[in-house]
């Protein structure tokens, strides 16, 4: 069952959340003077416009009708109501998924990326530079800065590179620039790689290639693709549609919002808009690796973005910023922090954040191919292992309810982690 709204039922304006959270947003820190950052220390890595939205305390940020008319390529994506799954297990819940995997780069990161290249263009930028862990963020970036006319330079992180090629012909199918981080393109990518020749490399890693790229270049702006506030807002799409779309689909609010979480863009995506609904007795849940548990297991901390120390300090959830996790599939859930906003709304108990194995995600991953057909990228696998874990609570406790989670990508790309699985040579970690 899937209810589609028309391409003239995009959303006009982005929902920013800040109003709306359980106390004002800490200010990011110099990384240098360690006093909160004005829109100059920001310039060199991103567009005034865009800084504008990271410190914007308005509810609702109009999206230009040159990025709607780029977004409607795609959107508005379906609401899919997985009944051959909810048949399978038994439960007497509704799970509802937005299907983000019907972007040109099968992912929920064009929804961003369209925007931030436009603002850049605008503002006469003609290079990004920017990272990606599992190649969505670098895909969705090239797609973008193709229809820009812009370069594209993409630090991707060693173990993806190496574990999902096509995704490295994808960007560069789109003229994206792509190489594997720590590079020799970088001052510090060459230092890791002087210590450690195999280094697996990391989000971090990549991030600090990045912004040493483009601070060092006046035509050469940063795209980041997670954990900022603007990223976020961009994402909003996805939960802002849904609202509608449930509506249409006869139901009112849901019981449970779910989104894997590795920065917190997905996540966001679909679960912000629902949280001025929490006194109606929705809940928000965040799933992570338990290879990277950062919210799960990270301090609360004001922390570096990256592993060289470059960007400004946020005050997050994290791991340490010269935290390098394991290589396991799900490359976009390997980051040591998490988006600020996100980070908050947990420690002040207006999100759940729950950790599983690989294994075990792998294993949910495939009872959803089996029943509903589509095969998930990894990282939302994370999201599904949840929802199936709370249909099946809902079975135990024969409560109906209305389970709504982000579709966030396809795993047409990460064949080689379903390989791995199905021939038992998966690790669990």
């Amino acid at each position: 069952m899937r209810y589609q709204l028309g391409s003239d039922q995009i959303p006009q304006a982005w929902f920013n959340v800040a109003p709306h959270l359980p106390e004002p947003l800490a200010p990011p820190l110099h990384p240098g003077t360690g006093e909160p950052v004005g829109p100059d220390d920001l310039a060199p890595l991103f567009p005034m416009a865009l800084i504008g939205q990271e410190m914007s305390a308005e509810e609702w940020i109009p999206i230009p009708p040159e990025v709607i008319e780029v977004l409607s390529l795609w959107r508005p994506t379906p609401l899919v109501r997985a009944t051959r799954l909810e048949k399978a297990l038994g439960t007497p819940a509704r799970i509802y998924y937005k299907d983000e995997s019907v972007s040109p780069a099968g992912s929920h990161k064009p929804n961003t990326a369209v925007p931030q290249i436009f603002y850049n263009q605008a503002e006469g930028i003609t290079r990004i530079a920017t990272e990606t862990g599992a190649g969505q963020w670098g895909s969705a970036v090239s797609f973008a800065t193709q229809l820009y006319g812009l370069e594209c330079q993409v630090y991707m992180v060693a173990a993806s590179y190496r574990q999902k090629p096509y995704r490295r012909v994808m960007m560069e199918t789109w003229g994206g620039q792509v190489v594997s981080s720590p590079s020799s393109l970088t001052e510090f990518g060459r230092q890791l790689l002087k210590e450690n020749p195999d280094h697996t490399g990391s989000l971090g890693v990549a991030i600090s290639e990045a912004v040493e790229d483009a601070v060092g270049r006046a035509d050469t702006h940063y795209a980041l693709g997670s954990v900022l506030n603007h990223v976020l807002l961009h994402q909003t799409v996805i939960g802002l549609e849904a609202k509608r779309q449930l509506a249409e689909a006869g139901e009112g609010l849901p019981n449970v919002v779910i989104g894997s979480c590795g920065g917190g863009s997905n996540l966001g995506g679909i679960a912000l808009p629902f949280v001025p609904d929490r006194g109606e007795g929705v809940r928000l849940v965040a799933v992570e690796p338990t290879s990277c548990p950062t919210l799960t297991k990270g301090t609360y901390e004001y922390d570096f973005g990256d592993v060289a120390g470059m960007t400004p300090k946020m005050l997050m959830h994290t791991l340490g910023h010269d935290f390098i996790p394991p290589p396991i599939h799900a490359g976009g859930l390997r980051y040591h922090g998490d988006s600020p906003i996100i980070s908050s709304l947990v420690k002040h108990g207006w999100m759940e954040a729950v950790a599983y194995p690989q294994g075990t995600v792998f294993e949910a991953a495939v009872q959803f191919a089996r029943t509903q057909g589509s095969i998930p990228a990894p990282e939302t696998a994370h999201a599904i292992r949840a929802v199936i874990d709370e249909a099946l609570a809902a079975k135990e406790s024969g409560e109906e309810k209305v389970i709504l989670f982000s579709y966030s990508g396809h795993g047409l790309l990460d064949l080689a982690a379903y390989d791995d699985y199905l021939h038992d040579r998966l690790i669990d970690g």
